[in-house]
C-alpha cells in the first residue's frame, strides 16, 4: 500500500481525482480509498486521473474545490486534462467576507547573520548596484560592472547593473512604475552601495529620481550623469571604488529572524506543485510570521480561482476590501486589452499537469501558508506591516520578482516544476517540485521537495527549508548568484512614445 501512495496521490477526501506521481501506464490498477481502478490511458507525471464517473457539465473536485468543468462525459480511470476540461470561472465577482481562524502561535526567534542598515532596515548581502535610470545606458552600466569586479572583496559581496529597458518615452502609469521600482532598488539594504547612472536628457532623470527616494545616504548612494562627463566610466569606477571603499567596512552581525522579509514566487508549474514545493512553502511561510517576520505573496491572476482562500483570511474587512480591489483591478487590466482573463497556464504548466486557471491558483495560494493577510500593497509599494502580505503583480516571473525585491524581500523563494535559471536582484532560491528535475538540472535547482512523495513530510521538508533560508540570509551564495545571474524586470501597460 505504501508503494501505491507514493505512485499516485488524491490530495483532498472530497477530490474526484488523484495525481501521478510518476508515469503510470494503461491498464494499472490504483486501489484509492478502499477501491480499485483501473486506469484507461497513460497517465503522465503530474497529472490527474478520474476517481468517478464524471458527468459533461459536471464540475471536477481537485484541492477540495472545483478546478473547471467537464466539456464531454469522463469515465473512471480516463485521463482530465484540457481536452475534456474547461474553466468555471466568470468575470468580475461579488464577494463576500467570511472570516476564517488564522491565528499562529510565536515561536522561538532565531538569529542570522546580516547587515543593520543605519536607517532601521537590514541586508542579507553587501553589494554594489549599479542602477540606470534609462535603457540609453545600459551598456555603460554593465561595461562599469565588467571592469570594477576588481572592487569585490572582503565584504563587498557582489558588483551588479541592473539593465532595463524604460526611464523615456514613458507615460502615465509606466513611467510611474518605472520610478517608484528604481527609487525602491535604490533603497534597498541589500546594497552597502549604489551608483545610480543617468544619460542626462531622459524623462526619469537623476533630479526627478531624487524626488522618489527622498531622504539619502549621500555617501552610500552616488549619482552620476553620463553626458556631463568626458568619460562616463572612468568616473563611474571612481565612484566604484569609493563606495567599494565604505563598504568594505560593513560587517555582519546576529539578527532577529523577525527582521526577514521573504518573497513567495511562482504558482502551479506542474501537477507536483501543489503537492510538493508550494505546501512546503506556504508551511514556511507560517514559520517566518510565527517569529515576528513577513511573507509577501504575488502573481495576482494566478490567484484567480482561488482568491475567495485568501479573502476569508483577511485580518479585518478592511484589508478583505483591500483584497477583492486588488483581483477586481487586475481583471479590468485584462478586460481593458481585450484579453481573456482566465487564459493563464503557459505551454509548459499544461504539459506538466496543470489544466486550468484554478488548477493553478489552488496550487498557488498555498505558498501563503494558513496565515492571516495583513497587508496588501500597490506595485512598488514598500513593505510595512509585519506578517503575509499580498503585492499586486502580473505572473510574469521576471517582473514579479523584481516587484517583490523592490517592496522589500531580501530572498524570493521560487517554486518550479519545470526549472529555470533567472534571478532577481536578491538572492532567489529555486524549489524543485520533483526530484527528476532537480537531479536533471543541479546548476538550477537550490532546494528540491520531491522526497515529500518519496519518504519525508510537509513538516519536515520545511523546516529544512527554514534552515536553509537562514544559512542563505547569512551569506551562502544560491545557484544564480554562483553563475553571477542578476536579472531585473518592470511592468509595462500602457503607451510608449
Amino acid at each position: 500500500m505504501e508503494e501505491r501512495r507514493l505512485e499516485y496521490l488524491k490530495i483532498n477526501p472530497d477530490d474526484m481525482t488523484a495525481v501521478a506521481l510518476v508515469p503510470l501506464s494503461a491498464g494499472k490498477k490504483c486501489v484509492i480509498d478502499g477501491r480499485e481502478i483501473t486506469l484507461r490511458e497513460d497517465i503522465m507525471q503530474g497529472h490527474k486521473f478520474a476517481l468517478t464517473d464524471i458527468k459533461a457539465g459536471e464540475k471536477v473536485i481537485k484541492y477540495g474545490s472545483p478546478i473547471g468543468i467537464a466539456k464531454e462525459d469522463i469515465k473512471e480511470g480516463q485521463w482530465i486534462h484540457t481536452h475534456n476540461l474547461k474553466t468555471g470561472l466568470g468575470d468580475l465577482l461579488e464577494y463576500t467576507y467570511h472570516k476564517v481562524p488564522t491565528d499562529i502561535e510565536p515561536t522561538k526567534d532565531v538569529k542570522f547573520m546580516g547587515y543593520q542598515r543605519a536607517n532601521g532596515k537590514v541586508g542579507v548581502r553587501n553589494e554594489i548596484w549599479i542602477i540606470p535610470t534609462v535603457g540609453c545606458v545600459n551598456n555603460v552600466a554593465q561595461a562599469i560592472e565588467r571592469q570594477a569586479q576588481q572592487y569585490v572583496s572582503g565584504s563587498v559581496e557582489a558588483i551588479c547593473a541592473f539593465p532595463h529597458p524604460y526611464g523615456c518615452s514613458q507615460m502615465g502609469d509606466d513611467q510611474e512604475y518605472t520610478r517608484t521600482i528604481l527609487g525602491d532598488l535604490i533603497l534597498h539594504p541589500n546594497a552597502g552601495g549604489v551608483l545610480v547612472l543617468g544619460l542626462g536628457c531622459e524623462n526619469s532623470n537623476i533630479g526627478v529620481m531624487k524626488d522618489y527616494i527622498g531622504d539619502y545616504d549621500d555617501k552610500r548612494i552616488r549619482f552620476l550623469s553620463a553626458q556631463d562627463t568626458e568619460d562616463e566610466i572612468a568616473s563611474a569606477l571612481e565612484i566604484i571604488k569609493e563606495l567599494a571603499d565604505i563598504a568594505k567596512e560593513d560587517k555582519r552581525e546576529p539578527i532577529s529572524a523577525s527582521e526577514l522579509i521573504i518573497g513567495l514566487k511562482c504558482g502551479g508549474s506542474d501537477g507536483l506543485s501543489g503537492i510538493t514545493a508550494n505546501p512546503t512553502v506556504g508551511k514556511f511561510s507560517d514559520i517566518i510570521v510565527s517569529k515576528g517576520g513577513t511573507t509577501m505573496l504575488t502573481e495576482v491572476p494566478e490567484m484567480f480561482g482561488a482568491e475567495t482562500l485568501l479573502m476569508n483570511r483577511c485580518a479585518n474587512e478592511e484589508i478583505f476590501h483591500e483584497t477583492v480591489d486588488l483581483i477586481n483591478d487586475f481583471k479590468n487590466y485584462f478586460k481593458s486589452h481585450n484579453q481573456t482573463i482566465y487564459e493563464n497556464p503557459s505551454p509548459g504548466n499544461k504539459k506538466g499537469g496543470i489544466s486550468t486557471l484554478e488548477d493553478k491558483s489552488l496550487g498557488c495560494v498555498q505558498k501563503s501558508g494558513s496565515a492571516a493577510v495583513q497587508g496588501v500593497l500597490s506595485y512598488g509599494e514598500v513593505v510595512r506591516k509585519k506578517g503575509l502580505n499580498l503585492l499586486s503583480a502580473p505572473g510574469n516571473d521576471l517582473v514579479a520578482a523584481t516587484a517583490l525585491a523592490a517592496s522589500g524581500a531580501q530572498i524570493v523563494l521560487f517554486t518550479t516544476g519545470r526549472g529555470t535559471p533567472f534571478a532577481s536582484p536578491v538572492p532567489t532560491i529555486k524549489i524543485a517540485t520533483n526530484t527528476p528535475m532537480a537531479e536533471k538540472k543541479k546548476n538550477w535547482i537550490d532546494f528540491s521537495c520531491g522526497r515529500i512523495v518519496q519518504d519525508e513530510t510537509i513538516d519536515e521538508t520545511a523546516d529544512k527549508l527554514f534552515d536553509y533560508v537562514i544559512k542563505v540570509a547569512s551569506g551562502e551564495p544560491v545557484k544564480s548568484e554562483q553563475n553571477g545571474f542578476h536579472d531585473m524586470a518592470i511592468f509595462k501597460r500602457g503607451v510608449t512614445l
